[in-house]
Parts: structure tokens; sequence; C-alpha cells
């Protein structure tokens, strides 16, 4: 049995280490100017074509009124997350505005460890992938992880989460410190589509047994 003491001290670690213990993102990627989009608000109901690089953070593309869920579809079935803007602005405003802009769409989830999580939001399926821009840091208050719950990925580095995000599936993920922000929480489908997600978790890098697909990611505003 992994350590619990371990994981309240857990540290992130730069790309390419192996771990189990640590929410590992890296979004400093190079990209062409060619690559990359202005940053505008998507279309409400998703943009023409994917976009997966942009000049710098979204501008604020949330109705303060409204409510945000987001329905996604993979190749295991679907799940909804409601958005939860009011802990964490800033990583709810970005998951919209990158899933608005199909970001997340024919993408794989490339760390899913038992017991700990399901981490996606990498169109490069190497862990190293990124918007081309972060945002800042969004800690949850101690505690506040359960399983369900979806938050950002990060490097050691303040204010380095992009697009990875990772859903906790286990209670060594909700042992996590309170380090990523936490943006959503699964309402429907984890019994179904995110177990059978994480059931083709490994040990000890995470590199899932089978493929795992998001194929679309699809904002209700309400």
């Amino acid at each position: 049995m992994r350590s619990l003491a371990v994981l309240a001290a857990v540290v992130v670690l730069v790309a390419g280490c192996d771990s189990d213990e640590a929410i590992d993102a890296d979004s400093t990627i190079s990209v062409s100017e060619e690559s990359r989009a202005s940053v505008d608000c998507p279309p409400l109901d998703g943009a023409s074509s994917p976009t997966r690089q942009f000049d710098a953070p979204p501008p604020d593309c949330l109705d303060p009124n409204a409510t945000y869920d987001a329905i996604v579809t993979t190749n295991k079935g679907e799940f909804t997350i409601a958005l939860d803007p009011s802990s964490a602005p800033v990583a709810a405003n970005n998951f919209v505005f990158l899933a608005r802009n199909r970001y997340f769409d024919d993408t794989v989830c490339h760390r899913i460890i038992p017991n700990f999580v399901v981490q996606c939001g990498d169109p490069t399926a190497t862990g190293t992938g990124g918007p081309g821009y972060t945002i800042v840091d969004e800690p949850p208050a101690p505690g506040s992880y359960r399983i369900g719950s979806v938050a950002m990925a990060k490097t050691p580095a303040p204010d380095s989460a992009g697009s990875q995000f990772f859903i906790i599936t286990g209670s060594d993920g909700v042992a996590l410190p309170p380090d990523y922000a936490l943006f959503g929480q699964v309402v429907d489908g984890f019994e179904t589509s995110v177990e059978a997600m994480a059931a083709a978790g490994t040990f000890p890098d995470g590199a899932p047994s089978e493929p795992i697909e998001i194929q679309t990611v699809r904002i209700v505003e309400r």
C-alpha cells in the first residue's frame, strides 16, 4: 500500500520523472507562431474546429449569473462535471474557454493511477503539453478534495497550471495537499464511465493499459 504520509508531503515533479505521488504537468512546450491563435471568448455553442495554442490566458468568458456543466464523452461512456466558478473562478473560466475551443476533443488521458487520479487535458499525450499560457494558482481549503473532484494539474512552479486536469478516483487522491485548483465535481457517470477509465490505471508511472480517449467536451450554460 502506498504511504499516505508521502502523499501528505507530495512534491510535484517535472515531466518525465516517474512518480505515483504527484500531479505532474509541464505547460512550457514551444510552438511556432503560426500554430497560435488570438485570445477571444469562443462561441457559446463551441468553435467550428479545435484550437490548441493561444497567445495569452483567456479573458473572462463566464456569465456570473449562470451555472455551467461540462458533458464529457469518452470511449468509456459519458460523465458530467458541475463546474464551480465560486471556488476557482480562473480555473473554471479556463476550462470552459478551452472546451468551447474544442481543445480537449479527440485527446487521450495520459496518466491513470489506481485509487488516485485520472489525468487528462494534454493534446500531446506526453504529460508536457499545454495551451501556450499558464494561469494563477487558486488553492482550495484543506480537506476540500473528495472522490470525483476535478482539479488542475501543475508543476512545482507557482502559477503553472495550463490545460491538464485530473479527476480524483480514490482515497490517495483525496489525501492530496490543497495545492491544485478545485474547479468541479463529477455529478453523473462516475460509477460507470469514470470508473471504467480508472480501470486502465497502472503503477508506477500511470501509463494507461489501454487508450482512454476524450471524444468531446460540451459546455452547458444555464
